[in-house]
């Protein structure tokens, strides 16, 4: 119920707004919603590296000591290795910065990030929702006004 009056009021404000205010904010509004919708872009990535290298761990965890296998330097350069411990890998945080966890600790520490950018993600979808719909309203508004001046 308070959503619906607080998008009545939104609308009402709206429609007081001279025409280049109006524009303005429907401007605005558009450019925020194609941002949140780049940050959908980025958590969706973000979530799927995650769960590539949590599904990497587990075929990792599988292997036997002294397996021969290509170790990736980069995203397009390998070279060849031997696994010596597969109880413990490194996990990258971030800005260069990784930190030596036990098999379990990295499946863990996958699994957690992945939850948090689930729950990041449902979060920005309803603002992007409520944003798009705040928009849409300005635009037809602003299309309603265009009209009316035209005839005036």
């Amino acid at each position: 119920m308070a959503a619906k009056g607080a998008a009545l009021s939104a609308a009402r404000e709206m429609e007081r707004m001279s025409l280049e205010q109006l524009k303005a904010f429907k401007e605005q509004s558009d450019l925020e919603v194609n941002l949140l919708q780049d940050s959908l872009n980025n958590i969706r990535t973000a979530a799927t590296r995650l769960e590539l290298a949590s599904a990497a761990l587990q075929d990792l965890s599988l292997r036997p000591r002294g397996k021969q296998m290509l170790v990736p330097l980069t995203a397009s350069l390998y070279v060849p290795g031997t696994l010596d411990d597969a109880d413990k890998v490194l996990i990258d945080v971030g800005t260069g910065y990784f930190i030596e966890k036990t098999m379990d600790e990295g499946k863990d520490y996958c699994n957690r990030k992945i939850n948090l950018l689930k729950s990041n993600f449902d979060e920005v979808v309803e603002v992007t929702s409520k944003k798009k719909s705040i928009a849409d309203e300005a635009g037809l508004i602003l299309q309603a006004k265009l009209r009316q001046a035209s005839t005036s």
